[in-house]
């Protein structure tokens, strides 16, 4: 039952990671040429989100990964 726990950790923040990538290309997308100053706190904005949900999936894998290693010194 413990297995399976961590390899769900592991898998969940592999799928945060690609969720924030994609969050980032549909909502921030390109950095604009020349933008005014709203477009540009509306692409730091989203870019800041995409950004927290990536490094959120990476600490949720990380601690999955952490489990199944100290699970397998443990045996």
């Amino acid at each position: 039952m413990q297995k399976i726990w961590s390899i769900g950790l592991v898998v969940l923040g592999l799928i945060a990671i690609f969720s924030g990538f994609l969050y980032d290309v549909v909502y921030a997308g390109i950095p604009y040429p020349d933008p005014t100053p709203a477009m540009l706190a509306s692409y730091n904005f989203h870019s800041q989100v995409a950004s927290i949900i990536r490094w959120g999936g990476l600490c949720i894998s990380a601690i999955g990964g952490s489990v199944m290693i100290l699970r397998k010194l443990s045996k």
